[in-house]
């Protein structure tokens, strides 16, 4: 797994995997909202914990839960395009592809919301997919550290050591705040909220 993670990291030198030079900073992130049931959770855990993250939404559920994505915006947190329908950039023509983007970042304009922050889907985008959004000057933000939090064969318990083994200064952690993950995500997140050195920081990703 180390060396796909290298070759990966190679294979993709552009999108970044980490943070730097902000080195006294763990940037966690989460994936696939804003839901009901899970977010305004997340919410008033990392307001307990005065953290910052990075929220990557996806443009559905932005219309459909539009108080929640303006109670992410108003608490000061980073937003992250993760397209209008979760595609897999893959499976996907470009063209279909970029305007599933559009569309996303259209449902966030209804809210004055710009964000150059991008995430694929499942961590899959081609090269000429990536190209075209660096085009159009967005940054693709992959991560260093996954916890699978939303796999139901991964435990708790490996999720935690996952992040304990692999998390540092300038580290990407992947979570995700969706029903899938809540099992896991319940009981990861308060233990790494708790868990934090004092010299680091939860922050947002800022391009």
């Amino acid at each position: 797994m180390v060396k796909s993670s290298v070759f990966l990291k190679q294979l993709f030198h552009r999108r970044h995997w980490k943070i730097e030079p902000h080195h006294q900073k763990i940037y966690l992130t989460f994936d696939d909202g804003p839901i009901p049931e899970v977010t305004p959770w997340v919410l008033e855990l990392l307001k307990k914990h005065n953290a910052k993250a990075s929220f990557f939404c996806i443009g559905d559920n932005i219309q459909k839960n539009p108080e929640i994505f303006k109670q992410i915006i108003a608490e000061g947190h980073a937003i992250g395009n993760h397209t209008q329908n979760h595609l897999n950039g893959w499976k996907t023509d470009i063209e279909v592809y970029l305007e599933n983007i559009d569309k996303c970042q259209n449902s966030m304009a209804r809210h004055q919301v710009y964000t150059n922050l991008f995430r694929p889907p499942y961590g899959k985008c081609t090269h000429q997919q990536a190209h075209k959004l660096r085009q159009k000057g967005m940054q693709l933000i992959m991560w260093d550290v996954l916890t699978k939090d939303y796999d139901k064969k991964v435990s708790k318990e490996k999720a935690f050591n996952v992040y304990q083994k692999t998390s540092e200064a300038g580290s990407i952690v992947v979570l995700h705040d969706s029903l899938k993950a809540f099992e896991t995500l319940s009981d990861l997140l308060p233990r790494i909220l708790e868990s934090k050195p004092e010299h680091l920081e939860f922050a947002k990703i800022e391009f």
